[in-house]
């Protein structure tokens, strides 16, 4: 039944050396939960063998499914996921950072406190310098919006089906992750996080970059002013 069923959407650009490996090392997790799962695969602008093997995979194992997207965007990616997705508990995340057991031990959280939002919160970075970017985008979230959380963009997130707004995110950059929890705030859903100490890529590079955090810092301060015309 679908209230009984959790949806994970995993975007994936460019990951054709490992997306196989992470999927196995998933299904053989989730298989342990007291819910079935399905697996959407959402590759967007891959420009390597990342859509021949998301078929593959959904080929093989009728837990997995794929969504194709042209057109890149993390923001993009989720949406599209979750459009499709079937669950009564969803869940995106970043799955080139996200181990299986903060997978499924998220998805436990969110099994045994169905009202609640789950969420990482990365303690550590991979080195000093994203540490350093990382505070100050999270400093300048919480002044702009009055958020509690560090870490806006720490993966996974999971919620119920129920917190319809969640739903309706329209982001399609990585700005999604803090019109996340700002939705959150908004309409009352309680945050629980939990600490990761998951710093390690499984493979590939991060497309986090000096560009990229300048337009992360601009877009939480334009959102900012969205939200103030409202």
């Amino acid at each position: 039944m679908p209230d009984q069923l959790v949806s994970i959407v995993l975007p994936v650009h460019n990951q054709a050396d490992h997306v196989a490996a992470i999927v196995d090392s998933y299904g053989k997790a989730l298989a342990e939960l007291p819910r079935d799962y399905e697996l959407i695969l959402v590759p967007n602008a891959c420009r390597d063998e990342s859509v021949a093997i998301c078929r593959r995979l959904a080929a093989e194992d009728d837990h997995v499914r794929v969504v194709e997207l042209q057109l890149g965007g993390w923001g993009r990616a989720v949406r599209a996921g979750l459009a499709d997705a079937r669950g009564g508990i969803l869940c995106y995340t970043n799955s080139a950072r996200t181990t299986a057991q903060m997978l499924t031990l998220a998805l436990l959280v969110a099994h045994t406190y169905p009202e609640v939002v789950v969420k990482a919160q990365r303690t550590i970075r991979d080195n000093r310098l994203r540490r350093i970017g990382s505070l100050f985008y999270n400093l300048e979230c919480r002044l702009l919006f009055g958020l509690a959380t560090w870490d806006i963009n720490g993966t996974p997130k999971v919620f119920p089906r129920t917190h319809r707004s969640l739903l309706a995110l329209q982001r399609d950059d990585d700005l999604i992750d803090a019109e996340f929890v700002m939705t959150c705030r908004r309409e009352g859903y309680p945050i629980v996080e939990i600490p990761s100490t998951v710093s390690v890529r499984h493979s590939g590079r991060s497309t986090t970059g000096f560009g990229s955090a300048w337009r992360m810092y601009r877009g939480a301060y334009q959102l900012s002013r969205e939200r103030g015309r409202r």
